[in-house]
């Protein structure tokens, strides 16, 4: 009675008596067992991934500019990373809501999205701003050039959130936490 009897859709099925589960696959072979064991991870994966790269329509514009400046100087393009997204976006959301405006305990904030490194880097912007005006920004800073154009770099969590900030009304706060190496 105990043991696996197949897949059903992301979950797997113990085994119950006939007639017991919808899901389970009457007597297949170990290997298509396997097989569609296998496929539904993949599923799973595929799921999480595209959740976590569904972007707001200001955070997206943020990744294309971001890329195409990697592009303009011969590097990879990012890649978005659901942990270091969860990261930024809340940091941003603190920052409008408290009014502040600092990297604050990044390293914390990073450890705590569980994001895997080993090199991290974080940039902000603030003002009444358009996505390539932030990326504009970055690259004229030393500092937040060194970020944006660190070839390790290969994946990075935008937050971007408008509101009214040191009493602008409509301003855009970003957070971007890169990971690599």
């Amino acid at each position: 009675m105990t043991g696996i009897t197949g897949i059903c859709a992301k979950f797997v099925v113990r085994h119950q008596p006939r007639g017991g589960s919808f899901c389970r696959l009457p007597r297949m072979l170990r290997t298509k067992q396997v097989l569609v064991a296998f496929i539904a991870v993949l599923l799973v994966l595929a799921t999480a991934s595209t959740a976590a790269a569904r972007l707001r329509s200001t955070d997206a514009s943020l990744l294309q500019a971001m890329n195409g400046a990697r592009a303009d100087h011969g590097l990879a393009p990012l890649r978005i990373d659901g942990r270091l997204t969860w990261s930024a976006r809340s940091h941003s959301a603190d920052m409008l809501r408290r009014q502040y405006f600092a990297h604050g305990s990044f390293a914390a904030r990073i450890r705590a999205s569980g994001a895997a490194g080993p090199t991290f880097g974080e940039d902000l912007a603030w003002g009444p701003a358009s996505a390539s005006w932030v990326v504009s920004a970055w690259l004229a800073s030393p500092e937040h050039r060194a970020n944006l154009l660190r070839p390790g770099f290969g994946r990075v969590g935008i937050g971007a959130f408008r509101g009214t900030f040191s009493g602008r009304a409509g301003a855009l706060v970003v957070t971007a936490d890169f990971a690599g190496r």
